[in-house]
């Protein structure tokens, strides 16, 4: 699937290289900067994660997480410096930790990860398409809806393997008035 959504970028890339790029305006240049920011302090954190499970589909999902908030955090790095925009200073990477040595009474659950994960994904997914709403220049419109499709299929990777593992959270059902329940 990745090859894919690659593929469509490249042609999407392609067709719209030849617009003038003017100057980012202010939204655009904050959505880059909150983006930026968030990933970079997600890394840390999904770090501190992988340290504490031993479950092998959650240590996949982590690993999967890192990989692509780091690819992200680089092509976003490399845009933000092009286009003169200052980065934030963020958490330092976490050393690697035997999830033994850990506490139970500090350690998360692989359920309360597994939520993290999720609660993570969507956060960025609503900030990508806050962000390809704004987005008045071709490039950066284009960046945000690769970032939002990688979230978006990396999104559901997570929600299946929580739902086999039953690590979801389900809210109450809704009964509207006046039916059976």
């Amino acid at each position: 699937m990745p090859n894919k959504i690659e593929a469509l970028f490249d042609y999407l890339r392609t067709r719209f290289d030849s617009e003038p790029k003017s100057k980012l305006h202010i939204g655009e240049a904050m959505g880059c900067w909150l983006y930026y920011t968030a990933l970079a302090e997600e890394i840390p954190v999904l770090e501190i994660a992988l340290n504490t499970t031993t479950d092998n589909v959650l240590i996949e999902l982590l690993k999967d997480a890192l990989k692509l908030s780091n690819q992200q955090t680089t092509i976003l790095e490399e845009f933000m410096l092009k286009e003169g925009i200052s980065l934030p200073d963020t958490s330092a990477h976490k050393p690697q930790t035997d999830s033994n040595s850990i506490p139970l009474g500090v350690k998360s659950t692989d359920i309360e990860i597994a939520n993290l994960i999720s609660a993570k994904v969507a956060s960025n997914i609503v900030m990508c398409s806050t962000n390809i709403s704004q987005s008045i220049r071709s490039d950066v419109g284009l960046m945000w809806i690769r970032f939002h499709s990688e979230k978006c299929v990396y999104g559901m990777d997570v929600k299946t393997k929580m739902r086999e593992h039953g690590w979801i959270k389900v809210p109450p059902y809704y009964y509207p008035p006046g039916s059976t329940k």
